[in-house]
């Protein structure tokens, strides 16, 4: 089995789904299948942002080819070390990059600029 590298951030993942030729989904086309990844919290956030019955299948599509990863202990242990200053969606996700040393892929790089030792890239320029 491949080993992730990176975590797709919800916005990430929003920029994959909405544009076909976006540079971020560019990137995850370059990639080995199984080294991007998501996060349950994504996922989660991904699921309450539908608006739609076919947006569901698009996504249901969209994990198959991007693994989601299950947020457990290790990652809430690291939450706990994370300082509180933005969305705590945005820390569980922080955690769970941080727990299994991946890379996190976000437009929001300021969000995480506060997290000690947090790997972080921008997979939309």
């Amino acid at each position: 089995m491949t080993e992730p590298r990176f975590l797709l951030d919800t916005n990430i993942c929003i920029y994959i789904l909405a544009d076909a030729e976006s540079p971020a989904t560019r990137r995850l086309e370059e990639c080995v299948p199984g080294t991007a990844v998501i996060s349950s919290i994504a996922c989660a956030e991904l699921y309450r942002g539908l608006r739609k019955d076919d947006e569901a299948a698009m996504l249901e599509a969209f994990f198959a080819i991007v693994p989601v990863l299950d947020f457990g202990r290790a990652e809430a242990l690291a939450y706990r070390r994370i300082p509180f200053q933005r969305g705590r969606f945005d820390r569980l996700i922080a955690a769970h990059a941080l727990a299994l040393g991946l890379t996190l892929v976000t437009n929001n790089e300021r969000d995480f600029d506060d997290v000690p030792r947090l790997k972080v890239e921008n997979w939309t320029q």
